[in-house]
């Protein structure tokens, strides 16, 4: 593991190694946790590989399913039967088949404007506040246990893109996308940095050799949504051979 810029820099092999890293991560802030968990999802393909091992044995018998709530980063604001819904891949991969359905929390993506994301973040907010039991976040006890996250070729993360105004907010804990910087191009709902910072661990997965300008680019300080999302914990960034900058490089 390498340090760089307050983060943990962990570098594996490839993808399939990265997604067995990921799992180990999943199950030790499961296990470090006695009572009701809490793990926030993400989209994209980073994570595909590590929901399909969290779905198969061993992984699977090594969760306490009854007591794990899942929840997600970000959502595309489709319906929740579209392929370009970011939980209905989850879903379909490995939370409907072990999951309790009481501990599944997807953002909401059906309200009577279809057009209009803000219902849906102010309904999943409602939902947060909820389960957390209080209507302010304080990074003494943490909402999530687990925040996992990804990066996109822009910098952006969840669904915060560079140069929006919603980077800055600290007043709601989701907030409504009405235009996404890169495809598919429609409506989001997403976390703010404040609510996805208020976790025990942010787990970054990054594979890739199309991903390693970008993340120079993090790594260096520049200013984007990805290098200013942080744990009020500890962050970590798994990072593939093919994706690590040249300058992490031992």
């Amino acid at each position: 593991m390498m340090s760089n810029d307050n983060r943990h820099v962990t570098s594996v092999a490839d993808p399939a190694a990265m997604a067995e890293a990921a799992a180990e991560r999943v199950i030790a802030r499961i296990s470090e946790n006695p009572g009701r968990v809490a793990i926030c999802l993400t989209g994209g393909s980073s994570p595909k590989q590590l929901y399909q091992l969290l779905g198969t044995d061993p992984w699977r018998s090594r969760i306490p399913w009854q007591r794990v709530h899942w929840f997600i980063g970000d959502e595309r604001f489709v319906p929740a039967d579209d392929p370009l819904n970011n939980m209905r891949v989850a879903r379909k991969t490995f939370l409907d088949r072990c999951a309790p359905a009481s501990n599944i929390h997807p953002i909401p993506t059906s309200t009577a404007d279809p057009t209009d994301p803000d219902r849906g973040a102010a309904l999943y907010e409602g939902e947060l506040k909820a389960f957390y039991g209080a209507d302010d976040l304080d990074p003494g006890r943490p909402l999530f246990d687990l925040v996992l996250m990804g990066v996109g070729p822009d910098g952006h993360t969840a669904s915060l893109f560079p140069g929006d105004p919603l980077l800055d907010e600290v007043r709601r804990w989701v907030v409504g996308v009405h235009k996404a910087n890169v495809e598919p191009f429609v409506p989001r709902i997403t976390l703010t940095l404040p609510t996805l910072a208020c976790c025990r661990e942010m787990l970054f997965e990054v594979a890739g050799s199309d991903k390693r300008a970008i993340l120079t680019r993090v790594f260096a300080g520049e200013n984007l949504p990805a290098t200013r999302a942080r744990s009020s914990g500890e962050t970590i960034w798994l990072v593939d051979q093919a994706a690590l900058p040249e300058n992490f490089r031992a």
